[in-house]
């Protein structure tokens, strides 16, 4: 096992001595360009959101560099030589804000909620930046007119994402829509949404905010990068807030998921844990609310559909011909690209937990034959699917979870527990049994007929 400093670096000037500890291998990872731009896509995005009127504040802008720093951490070390079980890697994060004392308050909140996100022990703290970089954010010019943005909401390229930014519109809302732009067929997912939004609403200023960042391979020597990618969830959050602080006016940033997922109770015990992520759940969410009013930002995070599936999120959209139309631009799939080897091409396995949690809800809001995705596994039932190959894996797991809950309905007041604490709202215990009952029922229902075993 190793442990890891990553030390944050704003310019040539930066030369704050940060020790590391005894038993630490230190990386410095540079944010400022030698142009002194911000690196890693933040500075792009600085100045796509001001070309939108959108002027982030230095705490803002402090969110985006933490976030790039647990970005670096989280993709470039990895978890199978650098940890003791494989699993959980120790990393100390050095980073430059505007307020070290502001940040240093907040820390305990960071730590707590990494921690939970990527099953890491993280530790961050906090220094003053150099002086020549004290402001990096643009200023606020004078102007009559504010943005015109009433609001900020993830959008993925997910159906989630989509139904979200539907709503919002229909409800004649004005939401700036952030992304983060990853692998190509994700990238292509958002751009087709996003014209699909905007050829439905060409009037409307809604607008969108898209980041690429990356680390190159090798970063920290001698260390192989990781593609589990637990944290990402804390970059897309992080971005969102980064450009809401630029809105001039209390906030909301609304982050899609339907309940199933949000919640993500493990279907067998080998899910707990390592397979198990929790990037949208409630306690989750709560955390990054803490940590909003600890930085003294008036904002919150919420997700919309907390409490509903995927299908009735489906079946209540706003404009639902508008989702049957765009529906198929978007992608669910864990691994869109897998089937390159096969010779096919990028499109939904049919067969991975959210491929399956997909194909159910459209079947619900939908009906029979309505669903026009290109699935790679089209039909379920064409043959018994082998549950020790991929095809078979998730779908024996879904089957085995809705028979149990069918035996012993009661039990999802217990089994949603299981992923994490959800003391923070006791009123709403019921509720998340409920969702997770009903949108495991869906599952279910597509998987009438289905044989699965293993070869």
């Amino acid at each position: 096992m190793n442990r890891h400093l990553l030390i944050g670096r704003i310019g040539a000037d930066d030369q704050a001595i940060i020790s590391a500890g005894r038993d630490e291998t230190a990386t410095e990872v540079r944010l400022l360009t030698p142009t002194r731009r911000l690196g890693h896509g933040i500075g792009q995005a600085l100045g796509d959101l001001n070309r939108l009127n959108v002027y982030p504040t230095e705490v803002g802008l402090d969110l985006a560099l933490v976030a790039a720093m647990v970005h670096a951490a989280d993709t470039r070390i990895s978890r199978a030589s650098e940890s003791q079980d494989s699993w959980t890697r120790e990393i100390r994060l050095a980073i430059p804000v505007s307020d070290p004392t502001l940040w240093t308050s907040a820390g305990p909140i960071l730590d707590r909620l990494l921690n939970f996100l990527t099953g890491d022990r993280w530790k961050l703290v906090f220094r003053a930046r150099p002086q020549a970089s004290t402001t990096l954010a643009t200023p606020v010019p004078a102007r009559l007119i504010g943005p015109p943005f009433d609001g900020v909401a993830l959008f993925s390229g997910g159906m989630d994402s989509l139904i979200g930014a539907i709503d919002a519109l229909h409800a004649g809302n004005t939401p700036l829509l952030v992304s983060h732009a990853g692998e190509g067929a994700v990238s292509k997912s958002q751009d087709d949404c996003f014209e699909f939004l905007k050829a439905k609403y060409p009037s409307r200023p809604f607008d969108r905010l898209r980041v690429w960042m990356s680390f190159q391979d090798g970063l920290i020597d001698g260390v192989a990068s990781e593609n589990t990618t637990r944290g990402r969830s804390f970059l897309f959050f992080a971005l969102g807030v980064f450009a809401a602080t630029g809105l001039e006016a209390p906030f909301t940033l609304k982050v899609p998921e339907n309940g199933l997922i949000a919640l993500n109770v493990p279907l067998d015990p080998l899910r707990l844990g390592a397979l198990s992520t929790r990037t949208t759940h409630p306690f989750y969410i709560a955390r990054w609310n803490d940590l909003l009013a600890a930085l003294g930002l008036n904002g919150q995070i919420v997700n919309p559909y907390w409490d509903k599936t995927k299908g009735e999120m489906a079946l209540a959209c706003a404009d639902p011909d508008l989702l049957k139309a765009a529906a198929p631009k978007s992608l669910s799939c864990s691994s869109p690209s897998k089937g390159r080897w096969n010779g096919r091409p990028t499109e939904h396995c049919g067969y991975c937990l959210p491929c399956l949690i997909r194909r159910a809800s459209l079947l619900t809001a939908w009906g029979p034959g309505a669903d026009v995705t290109p699935y790679t596994l089209a039909d379920l039932t064409a043959r018994v699917l082998d549950t020790r190959q991929a095809e078979g894996q998730q779908i024996r797991s879904f089957q085995l979870a809705a028979a149990r809950l069918k035996a012993r309905p009661n039990l999802a007041r217990l089994l949603i527990h299981k992923p994490g604490p959800l003391d923070d709202d006791p009123t709403i215990l019921d509720d998340l049994a409920g969702v997770y009952s009903r949108g495991l029922g869906e599952v279910d229902a597509l998987l009438t007929g289905v044989q699965t075993k293993p070869s």
